[in-house]
């Protein structure tokens, strides 16, 4: 059984955020095709494939947007350590400079403390007759303040490598959203070609699938289990919207993450990093609130149901619905 994280549920919807990315639009994806031949089941067979491109590239999406969150949380908390950081700099400088004037008022200013007027005191230090011209306690305050200086430089170069690298992602989820967008307007185009009965067919009609493949069926495998499927249910009917994970709209891999937060699990956003979140276990023995992952890539996901259905968020025009869990290559299944 995989570890789980628990974390309080979303609720948002996450549509057309940021992303780094890490896959190349390119390398993900194939170019849309110019054209299409016209007999309507070739069209059908086109719209399908944009449709799993689509799919495939807003998992890559998803992959994204979620490291870019990750990002802005860590330059989050480094900006504040730099800042308690250099208010403990400033604190100690002004507590040496009293000292200083304590001093230039009774004499002169001992050497030592000529490393006020410098940011960097390191040179100073690492002389040895430094160290004689200042007590016990001065030295202690003046190696922290050192030390400290030193982590305040590392965490700002560190906190601008995540920024250069957030600016990058930035542009990785603008070329993703955008190819996301091309493939889903040219499979509208194509279906708006269709006559208004088959366009209509095609956007009630459950994928067929093998119906063997049916589990046992039956009691979820754990309370989380039950807590996450009741949640998939209530989301029945809710539309696809890509990128998003509820709770008015869902893509395939925010369904799952949006059920099982309900049940207090926090899963990561994408199908492929969602089929090893837990424990694989055979489709022979998939029970209710089992995640199943489709195609050698995982890229699309759904939970099992029982019965030999899984609940889904299955394309753009598509809701939220129940599928044969045979509807396509089912490539692992996993208990969380």
């Amino acid at each position: 059984m995989g570890s789980h994280r628990r974390v309080a549920p979303s609720g948002l919807d996450r549509g057309a955020t940021a992303a780094v990315g890490l896959l190349s639009v390119a390398a993900v994806l194939g170019a849309v095709p110019a054209s299409v031949a016209a007999p309507h089941d070739d069209t059908r067979t086109e719209v399908d494939r944009l449709h799993t491109e689509a799919e495939r590239a807003t998992e890559a999406y998803n992959k994204a947007d979620e490291r870019t969150e990750q990002l802005r949380r860590q330059i989050d908390d480094a900006q504040d350590e730099i800042a308690r950081k250099q208010e403990r700099v400033n604190t100690m400088r002004d507590a040496l400079g009293s000292l200083a004037g304590a001093q230039y008022r009774s004499g002169g200013v001992d050497p030592s403390l000529a490393l006020l007027l410098s940011a960097e005191p390191d040179d100073y230090l690492d002389k040895a007759s430094v160290l004689d011209r200042v007590t016990t306690r001065q030295a202690g305050e003046l190696r922290e303040l050192r030390q400290l200086l030193r982590e305040l430089a590392q965490d700002r170069a560190e906190a601008a490598h995540k920024l250069a690298e957030l600016e990058k992602g930035r542009k990785a989820v603008a070329a993703h959203k955008k190819t996301v967008q091309r493939k889903l307007a040219e499979a509208r185009r194509l279906l708006a070609g269709l006559p208004a009965g088959e366009r209509d067919a095609y956007g009630r009609a459950s994928r067929s699938g093998r119906t063997d493949l049916t589990g046992p069926g039956g009691v979820p495998a754990s309370g989380r289990a039950a807590a996450a499927l009741a949640a998939a249910r209530s989301a029945l009917g809710k539309p696809y919207i890509w990128g998003a994970n509820g709770p008015s709209g869902f893509d395939c891999s925010g369904l799952i993450q949006w059920s099982y937060a309900q049940a207090g699990v926090g899963l990561p956003r994408t199908s492929q990093e969602q089929r090893y979140a837990g424990r694989r276990i055979p489709l022979s023995e998939a029970r209710p609130g089992d995640l199943v992952a489709y195609r050698d890539d995982a890229s699309h996901i759904g939970m099992y149901a029982g019965n030999g259905q899984v609940i889904h968020a299955p394309r753009p025009g598509a809701p939220v619905r129940y599928d044969p869990v045979g509807m396509m290559p089912v490539s692992s299944v996993t208990r969380i």
